[in-house]
């Protein structure tokens, strides 16, 4: 049975670098080739010693790496993915796009938050946003997937049932989300330096302004079938994987905890990647370190009569290059599962 070509375009990220790691794993997959635009021509275990042994790929030209694949994953910073999904599917071939070019559906937001316009509005009529277990129908049938955001990701996991089910209200919806330090990417900044981030816990783009906070909320408004705000803060904390997002709303009038916990319960029971926590039990980053899971956990203050959602994935994975791999498994038939079936270290 032939492997699928599959090309990688900006492996030397981290998150492109993650993406070949795993699918050098994955038994239904070739990894046909790869680019970079830093390592051109350079053997990628000349750049992550890591893989030798494992390949010897060397960082190609986009063209070539388009040539020789039949699906691309773009790895690539915002605004550099559409022109390549472009002239990749005027070649027949499938895309998976981990930036932010297609998550966004309405033009104008996408121009207010990140400047520009979209250069082919068929292009984004025919992609679907990459949310696994929310558009898996949708995912099969397209030829083009936005992978979602690693904070929209952990958020929308949490939500999405109890939106839809009316179980929550919209109106006072508060994330705090923490992050690690590989979100950041692996360019040199001054909050990712050791010394910065090291026995430190910053927030950052505070105050209605982290470009994820449209995408969170074009997710949660599709749920709710109403236009939904969110308060949304990140923070930075000193570790290389992981996000916490600790999510406080009210409860509707007509519910309670017990119905809460019964219906997220429900939504994910036969989902394999996704895994609500017993009564009682606290999510927490060291569980999902390493795997494509997410875990979420429920709580009541009563006191306050506020819930409280505490969602746990990695950045790396479930948050991108493994949420990456499992709406491709979608596209092309593969169990779902194929290439993430790894267990989290236990410490």
């Amino acid at each position: 049975m032939n492997k699928l070509k599959v090309g990688i375009i900006g492996a030397t990220g981290y998150v492109g670098i993650e993406l070949l790691r795993l699918l050098l794993t994955h038994s239904e997959v070739e990894v046909a080739a790869i680019s970079s635009s830093s390592f051109e021509k350079m053997k990628i275990t000349d750049v992550y010693p890591n893989l030798l042994g494992y390949t010897s790929l060397i960082c190609e030209s986009v063209d070539e790496v388009i040539a020789k694949s039949e699906l691309l994953f773009l790895a690539l910073p915002h605004g550099l993915s559409e022109e390549i999904a472009d002239t990749a599917l005027a070649q027949g071939k499938k895309v998976v796009d981990l930036g932010a070019d297609f998550r966004l559906e309405d033009e104008s937001e996408y121009e207010k938050w990140y400047g520009k316009k979209f250069l082919n509005g068929s292009l984004h009529e025919k992609s679907v946003y990459g949310l696994c277990e929310v558009n898996r129908e949708l995912i099969k049938a397209s030829p083009i997937i936005a992978n979602p955001g690693c904070f929209p990701t952990s958020i929308a996991l949490a939500l999405i049932p109890l939106l839809k089910n009316k179980l929550i209200k919209k109106d006072m919806i508060i994330i705090d989300s923490k992050s690690g330090v590989t979100g950041a990417g692996r360019g040199l900044s001054l909050t990712s330096h050791y010394a910065e981030s090291n026995e430190n816990i910053s927030p950052y783009k505070v105050g209605g302004v982290h470009r994820h906070i449209p995408e969170i909320e074009q997710s949660l408004s599709k749920a709710f079938g109403e236009e939904i705000r969110v308060v949304f803060t990140p923070h930075l904390i000193p570790v290389n994987r992981g996000i916490l997002s600790t999510i406080y709303c009210e409860l509707s009038e007509a519910t309670n905890y017990d119905k809460v916990y019964e219906t997220l319960v429900e939504a994910y029971n036969n989902e394999q990647f996704v895994n609500i926590l017993p009564k009682g039990q606290i999510a927490s980053i060291k569980s999902v370190t390493l795997s494509n899971n997410c875990q979420i956990s429920v709580h009541f203050d009563e006191r306050a009569n506020k819930l409280i959602l505490c969602s746990v994935i990695d950045n790396m994975i479930k948050g991108a290059a493994g949420q990456a791999i499992q709406n491709m498994n979608i596209m092309m038939g593969y169990p779902e599962n194929k290439g993430l079936e790894f267990l989290a270290p236990a410490f």
